[in-house]
């Protein structure tokens, strides 16, 4: 007959006291998430015969973590698309947890400082979207000081403290971008970059990576230097129209920021999307008309999805384990006409 493990194998097992197994069975106090954590697991791998009621009871004393997220204008729909995952991961979460998620409109260094300090006073980690600037980094230190870690979600942010990251890894996208383009572009030739803004790591990184790419083996392109779309449609359009008009031997177009519906217009209106080879960046509505439409090549995505899961597992994480905010770097997707 198969022992049947005790109280005292279960603490041996989980590495804390029978007194501490005794308190949880008897809902007499509560326990730290992590220790929590221990107990439950070793109390599977031993098959405890009060599993049932160590799993309600930890269930139901476990403390509710509440975490925030500053995405940037709900207006766009890559942001409502995260907000949207958000609130689904939360509620799918193994563990109880609570999202506070907030849209910035106002994407000025005071205004991303002011609403991280304001959200920090309410929850207990907090994930941004923003620009590198030293106001942010004044924010992310001050919250750390009162022991609220913060997290650069997509865009990576620094300060003098740990700051957690969780997104792709931006420099080997931009490879991956100057592989498309030099790999499907017919002929050599000069080739655009579209930023929205030098502050967002993500961008920058971007950049990098593309013309690292094609500085060790595609040489005999010309990356021309970057124009900024500021985030913003109509500037998008503007300047990828004068960009067409200035460099009619143009092969390609390496859009890393935002402004890709002012894109897509200038190339339809031009009659040169089939011309050129463009490669984007997240899947939306305009983006898939682009594919679809030939006006885009290929499309690099983050995967909202998990994004979103693994933010929220990743700050569950580090706070439960009391340890600095980490970097969880995910895979991305790539869209082009066949799997659009």
């Amino acid at each position: 007959m198969a022992h049947r493990a005790t109280i005292q194998d279960l603490a041996e097992k989980a590495g804390v006291s029978v007194s501490t197994i005794d308190r949880i069975l008897n809902g007499r106090d509560k326990v730290r998430s992590g220790t929590a954590a221990r107990v439950l697991a070793a109390a599977e791998a031993l098959e405890f015969y009060a599993l049932p009621a160590l799993r309600k009871r930890l269930r139901v004393d476990q403390p509710r973590v509440r975490l925030g997220f500053l995405l940037q204008q709900s207006h766009r729909t890559f942001y409502r698309l995260i907000a949207d995952a958000l609130a689904e991961a939360a509620a799918n979460s193994p563990e109880p947890v609570e999202v506070v998620v907030e849209h910035l409109d106002d994407l000025s260094p005071e205004s991303v400082a002011e609403r991280m300090l304001a959200l920090g006073g309410s929850v207990q980690s907090i994930a941004v979207i923003t620009a590198e600037h030293a106001r942010v980094s004044s924010a992310i230190e001050a919250l750390s000081a009162k022991g609220v870690a913060t997290y650069g979600l997509i865009s990576e942010l620094t300060a003098s403290c740990g700051v957690g990251y969780i997104g792709l890894d931006n420099w080997r996208v931009g490879r991956t971008a100057g592989w498309a383009i030099t790999g499907l572009s017919k002929r050599q030739g000069p080739v655009g970059i579209l930023v929205g803004n030098h502050r967002y790591r993500c961008q920058e990184l971007n950049e990098t990576g593309f013309r690292s790419y094609c500085r060790e083996h595609a040489p005999g392109f010309s990356l021309l230097e970057p124009l900024q779309t500021f985030e913003d449609n109509t500037v998008a359009r503007e300047i990828t129209e004068q960009l067409l008009r200035r460099e009619p031997d143009l092969v390609g177009l390496y859009v890393s920021g935002g402004g890709m519906k002012g894109v897509l217009q200038a190339l339809k209106t031009a009659g040169k999307g089939s011309e050129l080879i463009v490669v984007g960046h997240e899947i939306t509505d305009h983006t898939r008309v682009g594919v679809m439409d030939n006006l885009l090549s290929m499309v690099f995505a983050h995967p909202i999805k998990r994004l979103a899961a693994e933010a929220i597992a990743q700050m569950q994480k580090d706070l439960s384990e009391e340890k600095a905010p980490a970097k969880r770097i995910l895979n991305f997707d790539i869209y082009g006409p066949e799997n659009i």
